[in-house]
């Protein structure tokens, strides 16, 4: 393998120190107020310094992002191949949750949803873009309780995907607004497991 040379090690670092101070800043003022400008005097380089390494500010998300999609794909081999499907989603979103409330922190997790809010939602917006990592795995999922008659044929693996990912950003969305009057890895399994009751074969 093919070491990184001193200027490749600091050109990461220099990245890795805007998400930082960047994800620290719409902390503070908000994203709608924060510039790429204060971004980049904040980590004491230049403008196109930041250009180097992000498009625009709204790229330190996505960056942070697939930074967490990738923690999910990671997870996955813990979860036993040999439970239902219902089982394996519920497992998911344990995981899930408490990654956010254990390791990111309720805070980061304020941060990084809120400003993200403050983007122009559509549905391309990358916390409802159905071709993220998670929203795939929660979909093959629901393809195999379809595949295996555990879920009510009448409805689509879209249609229940769709439902049981409402679960997810609610429950975060829930916890950003109550904070610690509610725990997301308690309340992701009572919700998820209501919906995922109603729609099993009886």
């Amino acid at each position: 393998m093919t070491e990184l040379t001193s200027r490749q090690i600091k050109a990461l670092e220099t990245k890795q120190n805007l998400l930082e101070k960047g994800l620290e800043l719409f902390h503070e003022k908000g994203f709608d107020n924060v510039t790429v400008e204060s971004i980049a005097k904040a980590c004491n380089v230049s403008k196109g310094a930041f250009y180097v390494h992000y498009s625009s500010k709204y790229d330190i998300f996505l960056e942070k992002f697939k930074d967490i999609d990738e923690f999910y794909l990671s997870f996955i081999p813990s979860i036993p191949t040999n439970l239902s499907a219902s089982e394996k989603i519920l497992l998911f979103y344990k995981g899930q949750m408490t990654y956010l409330r254990d390791v990111l922190g309720k805070d980061f997790v304020h941060t990084i949803y809120t400003s993200a809010l403050a983007l122009t939602m559509n549905e391309d917006h990358y916390l409802t873009n159905q071709n993220r990592q998670l929203y795939q795995i929660i979909h093959s999922y629901v393809e195999e309780g379809i595949e295996r008659k555990e879920f009510k044929q009448e409805f689509s693996a879209d249609y229940i995907s769709m439902l049981i990912t409402r679960c997810m950003r609610g429950t975060i969305y829930d916890w950003i607004i109550f904070r610690e009057r509610l725990d997301p890895v308690v309340e992701i399994h009572h919700m998820t497991s209501i919906v995922l009751d109603g729609l099993k074969v009886k």
